[in-house]
């Protein structure tokens, strides 16, 4: 590989990066929304019925994409976590 392919591949790389920090930023403003709304109606941080229902839906998604379902799952999980972690707070 030659300085110039490379260098064409990390900008790539950067891009895609730069695409999943602001996917993940207008996601979390949702799911403040959504830990907003649940704070108020009295409902609890965690519905894990449908987390279940996420998590299988995504590593079905990332076995169509040729990802490997467990580091999706992973991936998932530890958003999942976090955006608990921000409803248990909302709720004081």
């Amino acid at each position: 590989m030659t300085d110039t392919v490379l260098q064409g591949y990390r900008k790539s790389i950067d891009n895609i990066d730069a695409a999943l920090v602001h996917l993940l930023a207008e996601r979390f403003k949702v799911t403040q929304a959504v830990g907003r709304y649940k704070a108020e109606s009295g409902l609890p941080p965690a519905d894990g019925a449908r987390e279940e229902r996420q998590i299988s839906r995504l590593r079905q998604l990332a076995e169509d994409a040729e990802l490997d379902p467990e580091f999706s799952e992973k991936f998932l999980r530890f958003i999942i976590d976090e955006v608990i972690r921000h409803h248990q707070r909302l709720r004081g």
